[in-house]
Parts: C-alpha cells; structure tokens; sequence
C-alpha cells in the first residue's frame, strides 16, 4: 500500500499520458483530514500520512504509481446555497458565516455553506433566500476550526 507524504506530486501533465487516472473522491472536510487511510474510486488502498494542516486540493495528483495515478477530486456534499439579493447581502452573510468559523465557497454568484444546523439557524435568523442541495464544496481559503 503506497504511504502518502505530500499532499501533491509535481508532474506535468505529459507525464500522465497513457497511464489510468485514477480519483480519490472526498468532501471539504475529508481533504482536510491528513493522516488516514482511504479508498479510491478503482479500489486502490492508500495510506495519508500528511504533513499537520495539509489541505487536499481538487485537481492535485496525489500518487503516481506503476501504469496508473491518483487525482484527487471533490465529492458533491450536502450545501445550502445561498442567491444574495445584493453585494450588501453577500458580504453579510461571508462575515457571520466566517465570524462562526465555518468555510463558504463560492459558485459563481450564490455563495455555498455546509449544510449544519447552525448555518440554517444563521441564514433564517438574516432573512436570506437559501436552498439545500448537494454540490461540491471548495472553500474560500485555508479556514480553520475550533473543535
């Protein structure tokens, strides 16, 4: 089983030419998580050994082994997505959304959330228009959180 060090191999991308891509498909909170082991879509076991505070980035090739390498891919996850009515509205909702150390992303104009019952609690409370969906969820920089 191929023990994972770095968060990402420096290929070019002629040097995947020909070989199988595989993916390791995870939530926002699960690219976050560095020391474990985990399951890619064709069933190739790998162990993370990460670095402290590694993130996982969508796109990153992961490993490259013998005829195949891994891409690491976010998982659509359950979000709220919130459509703000105006940039003043937006910036509301970033503020209280990052003022309760939870991570937003954002999707072209709507502003996704993690689906928590904090943040339903939080966006009814601001009066905003909001919907539950699964999408896949990049947040806005590092974040960090507090439990």
């Amino acid at each position: 089983m191929p023990i994972i060090t770095e968060p990402h191999v420096h290929v070019d991308d002629t040097e995947l030419v020909g070989l199988e891509r595989d993916v390791l498909a995870l939530t926002a909170e699960e690219r976050r998580w560095g020391r474990r082991r985990v399951t890619t879509r064709a069933g190739r076991t790998l162990a993370l050994a990460l670095p402290t505070g590694s993130v996982l980035i969508p796109g990153d090739v992961l490993h490259v082994g013998p005829g195949w390498y891994v891409a690491v891919e976010a998982a659509p996850e359950p979000v709220l997505v919130v459509t703000p009515r105006s940039r003043e509205e937006a910036i509301r909702v970033a503020f209280e959304v990052g003022n309760r150390h939870f991570m937003l992303a954002l999707d072209g104009e709507r502003l996704l959330v993690p689906d928590d019952p904090a943040m339903d609690q939080l966006l009814a409370r601001l009066g905003v228009v909001f919907e539950r969906r699964a999408a896949v969820f990049v947040p806005v920089g590092p974040g960090h959180r507090h439990d």
